[in-house]
């Protein structure tokens, strides 16, 4: 297509555009400002030295700790599940599916007092594992806990996109080959869906390290980088988060730049 051409259809289209641009650029402003106000006020932080104090390193620390175990556990749970999700329909899939979605709507805060009513330390399973020694609350299992569960769906979702789009007669021909159900998932869809699990694992990741409402009810104790945050503020104010703010937002960077990098991603579950 000419330039000429490209420019003719550019201006013909511009009028119907218009508005919707307008309506877009306007949000866009709102998503911009705000990074734009907090990012202005670097230069009145210390940003090196609040991150070098001994509580924002052991946030630091605990967060890349905790994202990696929770992420990889959402991993080895949820890659399975989104492949039986898209490949089989039985009875109770819609609940099943609902049971992937609810994290994702309740409130972080209630997510985090529903675990607390599983697996708290006055539960069955609390008490139990508080006399072995391994409590589940108020520790990195803890924060673990709460992590996976809000931030699991996304892998669960993103991977069954991707198996939806293989197309299944490429892994009917691999089992017409002998290979077996194990070796086809493992050496046919697993490949083809590669780029939609890497990019829900990338988002699991940046939900768990950035999860606060739940972590803050299951594992107030030991802080997290966005505990740590929220404890610096009120003590503090704003230029007292600066420091672990900028450094999660580094994070948050490096993940949506992965995301882009593996494209766009659901973020419901298609029927």
């Amino acid at each position: 297509m000419s330039t000429e051409h490209r420019r003719s259809r550019w201006t013909v289209r511009t009028p119907e555009l218009l508005v919707p641009a307008t309506l877009g650029a306007l949000l866009l402003a709102y998503f911009a400002v705000p990074f734009v106000a907090f990012l202005s006020r670097t230069g009145a932080a210390n940003v090196l030295g609040g991150l070098a104090s001994s509580e924002a390193q052991m946030a630091i620390r605990n967060s890349l700790l905790t994202a990696p175990v929770s992420t990889t556990i959402a991993t080895i749970f949820g890659v399975p599940l989104a492949y039986v999700l898209a490949r089989q329909s039985f009875p109770g899939k819609r609940l099943v599916e609902a049971l992937v979605i609810l994290p994702l709507i309740v409130p972080p805060v209630v997510g985090g007092a529903m675990l607390l009513t599983a697996v708290g330390r006055f539960t069955p399973i609390g008490s139990a594992a508080a006399a072995a020694g391994v409590p589940l609350t108020d520790s990195l299992i803890g924060v673990v806990l709460a992590q996976t569960f809000v931030a699991a769906p996304f892998v669960v979702i993103t991977a069954r996109a991707g198996f939806g789009a293989v197309d299944d007669r490429l892994e009917q021909a691999s089992r017409s080959l002998g290979y077996g159900p194990i070796a086809t998932f493992w050496h046919v869809s697993l490949p083809l869906a590669r780029g939609a699990i890497v990019a829900g694992i990338v988002l699991t990741f940046a939900r768990a390290i950035g999860e606060f409402g739940a972590t803050m009810m299951v594992a107030y104790n030991p802080r997290t980088m966005p505990t740590r945050i929220w404890v610096d503020f009120i003590s503090g104010g704003i230029d007292a988060i600066v420091p672990l703010a900028l450094a999660l937002l580094a994070i948050t960077l490096v993940v949506l730049a992965a995301v882009q990098r593996f494209g766009r991603v659901p973020t419901v579950i298609d029927r």
